[in-house]
């Protein structure tokens, strides 16, 4: 079997963060989003990923994921001329996964528990494709299943008004070779009413063929960090279920390290207190400081003087003597926040779209 990661996409719902990195590459429990999808398919035994990318992504994609040698796998980068949705992500993969039974795990979506038993049951299964489940109170939000007496697949619904039951369709996809048709011919796919080509459509137009679709419920955790409120809630909770106590980098005998904690290679903690659970990336520097739970710092960050908790600090991060707590919070790579007087005043250079909150 063979995977397929898309990384395109605008990622509009994470701004203002997306106006100078893909959603892809930004870091949840201080590992890039991207490759949770990549490690859950390597680890289910996938080592031939397609990785799907709009223009103007693919030297940064390359930059950052390389060719896949370092996680025993190999990588086809695959370009994806216009964002046109997620069927179209499948046609203009068909040379890589023709041939080949595959699965399409969305880039922005986190399997916690892993997809292990899914893949083996569909690699080893005789069914056309497959659609996995999880129960979702809000559903109508999402692509919904809708099935006859017998409990068989028979639509699947993007958003609709209204549903008969709890369950949901994630960014997992399984189909067969047979899914190419769709794009030929006189009956091929047409584009929705907004211009994409839908992934339920392509289930559809395979139902409607007389293809074997079955489903599958997913029973384990399942995140979709696409908003701020869900990055934090995802941060949180992948750090409570893998954070370790691992620390790699320098603590002096003035500070504390309790509970959970990673520290990177060639990072400083002097004079300071860190609670886990926390992951601190490589060559970051905290002083005189309080980093509390749930609060995931990335490479070559400085926090000095300030009292930091569940957050989520991107790369080159610096915060210098703030008066408040940093608190639910995300900043941007690079992102620079100091006190510039003795009674607390701050000064801000912030761009179009940013957020403070006091």
């Amino acid at each position: 079997m063979k995977g397929l990661v898309p990384i395109g996409g605008r990622g509009t719902r994470m701004r203002p963060v997306t106006y100078s990195v893909n959603k892809h590459f930004i870091p949840v429990a201080n590992k890039m989003l991207v490759e949770y999808p990549i490690m859950t398919l390597i680890k289910a035994g996938i080592k031939e990923i397609g990785i799907t990318y709009n223009p103007g992504q693919l030297e940064y994609a390359k930059e950052v994921l390389g060719d896949g040698r370092k996680w025993g796998a190999k990588f086809w980068y695959i370009l994806q001329p216009e964002p046109k949705g997620l069927a179209n992500i499948v046609e203009v993969a068909e040379e890589f996964l023709k041939g080949s039974r595959f699965v399409f795990h969305l880039g922005d979506n986190i399997f916690v528990d892993g997809i292990d038993d899914l893949v083996e049951s569909f690699d080893n299964g005789s069914m056309d494709g497959m659609v996995t489940m999880v129960e979702h109170e809000e559903n109508v939000r999402m692509g919904v299943p809708y099935f006859d007496k017998k409990g068989r697949l028979l639509k699947y619904v993007e958003k609709p008004k209204k549903s008969p039951h709890k369950m949901a369709v994630p960014g997992l996809y399984f189909l067969s070779d047979s899914a190419f048709g769709a794009f030929r011919g006189r009956n091929r796919l047409r584009p929705s009413a907004r211009g994409e080509y839908e992934i339920p459509d392509l289930y559809q137009w395979m139902i409607d063929k007389g293809l074997r679709i079955e489903v599958r419920k997913y029973e384990g955790k399942w995140l979709d960090p696409g908003k701020f409120g869900d990055w934090l809630e995802s941060n949180q909770y992948l750090l409570d279920r893998l954070a370790e106590r691992k620390i790699l980098g320098k603590v002096d005998q003035d500070s504390r390290v309790e509970g959970r904690v990673e520290i990177g290679k060639k990072s400083r903690v002097i004079n300071s207190v860190i609670r886990g659970p926390v992951r601190i990336g490589e060559g970051v520097v905290i002083k005189d400081s309080f980093v509390g739970p749930y609060t995931s710092i990335y490479h070559g960050s400085k926090i000095v003087g300030c009292r930091v908790e569940n957050s989520v600090l991107m790369e080159g991060v610096e915060l210098d003597n703030m008066p408040k707590v940093i608190d639910n919070s995300i900043l941007g790579n690079n992102t620079v926040v100091k006190s510039v007087s003795q009674n607390g005043a701050l000064g801000m250079f912030l761009g179009e779209g940013s957020r403070v909150e006091w």
